[in-house]
């Protein structure tokens, strides 16, 4: 129970424990690897039910490993990034299609990669300690391991506005976007693990509480309307003409994260809405091995993660200033 991957089988379940806690389980190619071995090894034992995936430590899972991929990045070597991000992707995708029961119990931060490993599967059990974030736009990422293709499908224009933002959900709020299908205190999560593996799936509902109420209810009809916009500019023109505390204050959000990234994650998001999953996680990789290699990736991760003096140098500055055709030579 040492491995940076933990899989071992109790009762009718096979266990999957994320185990890199000083980087809040945050994923590497080993670790994708390992997570994808052990569900294959799960789903041909009959006598594996279901799959029950969880962190150790605080955290869920902060998402991937950026800073090693900005390193790559730097250095100009393309292979290892598109190989980590071909495995991820297959993951995800591998998640989708499980044919058993996939039960993650999310307890702590629940980011990027995190979202990949969790949103996927059948069951997604969040408490009041998960916190789901897709803050891509900070270090000029896009959200992706799949999330081009459901975001768009949350209900009306929440994913757009949780993906240029990367505005954060607690559990119960989780729920009600659709990241998440149950929520869970954190006290009942250590009994609810092997509950599953007793008696199955069917008991998560025992323990699963009542939402408290949605926390973006009362800004539902703002962000439906701004997001909801067939361009940024669009989106920028419906806040301003909004003008209400929480319009001004996505608009401050949306000036501070990048601005290319703004208008590239709003690109194939875009697109994800007419795509299947399979289509979306090949437009991903594609973008995601240019992104990986652009100054404005490096700098935004260098300003978050390496320096953390949270004061990137985006270039452009503004998201008025964006070349269109920049935008589309990513897409080429």
């Amino acid at each position: 129970m040492d491995q940076v991957v933990n899989a071992w089988r109790d009762q009718r379940a096979g266990r999957i424990q994320l185990n890199r806690p000083k980087a809040l389980n945050a994923l590497d190619l080993q670790m994708v690897q390992l997570i994808h071995a052990a569900l294959d090894d799960f789903r041909d034992d009959p006598a594996v039910h279901a799959v029950i995936i969880e962190g150790g430590g605080r955290a869920f899972c902060a998402g991937g490993d950026v800073r090693a991929i900005r390193d790559h990045g730097m250095a100009g070597e393309s292979e290892p990034i598109r190989e980590f991000f071909a495995a991820e992707y297959a993951l995800n995708q591998a998640i989708a299609d499980y044919p058993k029961p996939y039960v993650a119990l999310i307890d702590g931060v629940c980011m990027g990669g995190g979202i990949g490993i969790s949103v996927h599967g059948s069951h997604r059990v969040a408490s009041e300690k998960a916190g789901f974030a897709m803050p891509e736009t900070a270090i000029a990422l896009f959200p992706d391991i799949g999330c081009t293709y459901i975001l768009p499908r949350l209900p009306g224009a929440l994913g757009m506005y949780l993906a240029l933002t990367g505005a954060r959900l607690t559990g119960a709020d989780a729920v009600h976007a659709g990241f998440a299908t149950h929520y869970v205190p954190s006290a009942k999560l250590p009994e609810l693990g092997p509950a599953i593996a007793r008696d199955g799936v069917s008991v998560i509902a025992e323990f699963a509480e009542i939402l408290p109420p949605f926390s973006l209810e009362q800004f539902r009809p703002a962000i439906d309307d701004a997001f909801s916009a067939t361009s940024v500019a669009g989106i920028i023109a419906a806040l301003e003409a909004d003008g209400s505390e929480f319009a001004q204050s996505t608009l401050a959000t949306l000036r501070a994260v990048s601005p290319s990234s703004v208008h590239w994650s709003f690109e194939i998001i875009h697109a994800g809405a007419s795509r299947d999953l399979k289509e979306c996680l090949a437009a991903e990789l594609a973008l995601v091995r240019k992104v990986a290699m652009h100054p404005e990736f490096h700098e935004g991760v260098r300003a978050v993660l390496v320096d953390k003096d949270r004061n990137p140098k985006w270039q452009p500055a503004d998201l008025n200033s964006v070349d269109p055709a920049a935008i589309n030579a990513m897409f080429a």
